[in-house]
């Protein structure tokens, strides 16, 4: 079959590798329909995540066909419509019976590895490096689904695949931030970052009864999205002093609820993203943090930080005084996407939320080199690229 193989920091090939096999009683082999890029594939693709190695192949938000299963799959049939969340469950650890699935003790195969940087082991990630179990990822024609019952999600008819896909994982991610917001109706909640995972969070603090939400990014097609399709209120932090923006929004007193949906890559300006880019690159820290940082500093007293953008390790200059001083509580956490994937599936049938608009960039597979490139650099308007590995 074909597939998007990384090969090293912006170097993508699109490969003919081996079909994917059952090699478990609980697989499902998947022909995958849909297969989008997402924000977080960037820190692979740009070598911040350590134990990517040549050949693997990457991408984990997905949905397809399922063409075989194994003897004791129950719950899936051959020729089902199916969305699979990105993140892999046993389904009976402690962890997953809480549905608490991202911290599964069982799914990760290289827990060892994750040990020796986290102290504890979490759970696989499809495409995410062997840090997260080295599975091979969907930007690929066929994948293996382990654990299928648990991760596999029958699509209602009446959900097209363009809606479908984001369940996997840019829906679950936001809906989980904003939970992890604990947001009350009459809440200010102020958004940083506009891709698609923002974007998702913003609707679902909306559906929480936030009064106002406010996204902020630098990119104008992004903020411009946000506006017309999230109905948030929109900052643009290159021309903007984001902190006093925010006080002046809320009468003086900050957001409620702050969301970092941008993670290690994050980019600010002035001497900050300079330290913070010269830093990560001599290795001095690995992760960029002035999302972070900025929301620590703007969260009203006593509010609530919520952290669903992906932090690989270590980062410099995090103002711990004002967290304590001010209260503040702070959630993070790769999302739970078992324990969302019917109720989101339930709110696009009821109109309540309309992922589509984030599908701009309909592509074959062999145009994964270029289309990473785009949605690295930001151009052509690209929200998120998804690949059709099968046309």
């Amino acid at each position: 079959m074909k597939a998007l193989c990384w090969n090293g920091v912006k170097d993508l090939r699109v490969e003919t590798v081996p079909d994917p096999t059952i090699l478990n009683s609980r697989d499902a082999i998947i022909k995958v329909s849909m297969s989008s890029v997402c924000g977080s594939d960037l820190h692979l693709y740009n070598g911040f995540v350590p134990s990517m190695r040549e050949g693997d192949i990457i991408g984990h938000e997905f949905m397809g066909e399922v063409v075989e299963t194994g003897k004791d799959v129950r719950k899936l049939k051959k020729g089902d419509r199916v969305v699979i969340v990105s993140v892999i469950g046993c389904g009976e650890c402690h962890y997953c019976s809480s549905g608490s699935w991202s911290l599964c003790d069982n799914s990760n195969p290289h827990a060892i590895v994750q040990e020796k940087a986290y102290n504890y082991s979490t759970a696989g990630i499809f495409g995410y490096s062997h840090l997260f179990g080295g599975y091979a990822g969907s930007h690929a024609q066929y994948i293996r689904v382990p654990f299928a019952d648990n991760g596999a999600f029958v699509v209602p008819e009446e959900v097209p695949d363009e809606k479908a896909v984001f369940v996997s994982d840019a829906m679950p991610t936001g809906y989980m931030a904003a939970e992890m917001g604990n947001i009350k109706p009459g809440d200010v909640v102020a958004v940083w970052g506009a891709g698609g995972v923002g974007q998702m969070a913003i609707q679902t603090a909306y559906l929480m009864g936030a009064e106002k939400v406010i996204a902020i990014d630098s990119f104008d097609y992004r903020l411009q999205a946000a506006a017309k399709f999230s109905k948030a209120e929109t900052l643009d932090y290159t021309s903007t002093d984001i902190l006093e923006a925010l006080k002046e929004a809320t009468g003086g007193r900050g957001p409620d609820v702050c969301i970092d949906a941008v993670g290690m890559e994050a980019r600010t300006t002035g001497i900050e993203q300079v330290y913070d880019k010269a830093k990560q690159k001599l290795r001095l820290e690995s992760d960029r943090p002035a999302v972070l940082r900025q929301a620590i500093m703007a969260c009203r007293k006593g509010g609530t930080i919520s952290v669903v953008g992906v932090y690989a390790g270590l980062i410099d200059k995090f103002p711990m005084g004002v967290m304590m001083n001010k209260g503040l509580t702070m959630r993070g956490g790769q999302m739970h996407g078992q324990r969302y994937a019917e109720i989101l599936l339930d709110l696009i049938v009821q109109e309540k939320i309309d992922p589509s608009f984030l599908l701009t960039h309909p592509m074959p597979l062999e145009a994964g080199p270029a289309a990473y490139g785009m949605f690295n650099d930001k151009t052509d308007n690209c929200m998120r690229a998804v690949f059709l590995p099968n046309i």
